[in-house]
């Protein structure tokens, strides 16, 4: 073990280190597509890496500096169409885990990646939804990974641009949304999961320094914290070593 990581570095590996047991994962680019990266040469060989822009299977040869990079389609086990890729894998039901992130989230793991503010007069207009709507409801899990601040963990989104657990509970079975929702969010500072009957974001790791109540200092409701409430495993030197040699050795997001 090693304290010497950055707050990126400590997502990437925790986000690696969940995708284990998952074959087929849909990813972005930044810091998603480094844990997977990471996952597949450390502990998941076999994992299919699947992007948004039609390619499966990828192996890119360096960090990829979109969805529409080419480095994208070397090696790759499949190139098609992004209608084909969503309708035949995504909506088949072949994706195991989706990793997503958001520019606000609330605590049942409902996303917004549109508008801050009023949508008709916003402060920020974001990206949208892309497929990230469509991911999170046909994927079997969703994995989140984004950074822990008050203006990202909100009490309400300013827009649902992707489900979660929708208003708790068995709401999102109830809609018929056929994959399992967000299951944890891992973050520069702590990690939550939604194991409970409310479907509702719990405490049930923190990093190395912080506590339950500056965690809490930080997200916009009365958080949920498990009894169990441990330190999260810092990287390993090896970890750290795919990333800073491999992966990312330019340093442009860990």
């Amino acid at each position: 073990m090693t304290t010497d990581y950055t707050p990126n570095e400590l997502m990437i590996v925790n986000a690696s280190r969940a995708l284990q047991g998952n074959r087929v994962v849909f990813v972005g680019v930044g810091l998603p597509n480094i844990a997977c990266n990471l996952a597949r040469r450390s502990h998941s060989p076999d994992m299919e890496l699947v992007y948004e822009s039609g390619i499966f299977g990828a192996h890119p040869a360096r960090l990829p500096l979109s969805i529409g990079d080419p480095t994208l389609v070397s090696d790759a086990t499949s190139v098609t169409n992004i209608s084909d890729l969503f309708m035949l894998y995504l909506q088949g039901g072949l994706v195991d885990v989706a990793l997503l992130g958001g520019a606000q989230i609330d605590r049942f793991g409902n996303l917004n990646t549109t508008v801050v503010g009023d949508y008709a007069q916003p402060k920020v207009r974001l990206p949208g939804s892309g497929g990230a709507c469509e991911i999170a409801i046909n994927a079997k899990k969703i994995f989140m990974i984004m950074r822990l601040s008050k203006r990202a963990f909100v009490q309400k989104l300013d827009f649902v641009t992707s489900p979660g657990h929708l208003d708790g509970g068995d709401a999102r079975p109830a809609l018929g949304l056929p994959g399992a929702g967000p299951q944890i969010v891992i973050t520069d500072r702590a990690i939550f999961d939604f194991d409970n009957a409310e479907r509702e974001m719990t405490l049930i790791e923190v990093a190395e320094g912080e506590t339950a109540e500056s965690i809490q200092a930080l997200v916009g409701w009365p958080l949920h914290i498990s009894p169990n409430l441990r330190e999260i495993t810092p990287p390993t030197a090896d970890e750290l070593a795919i990333i800073r040699e491999q992966l990312d050795p330019a340093g442009r997001y860990r």
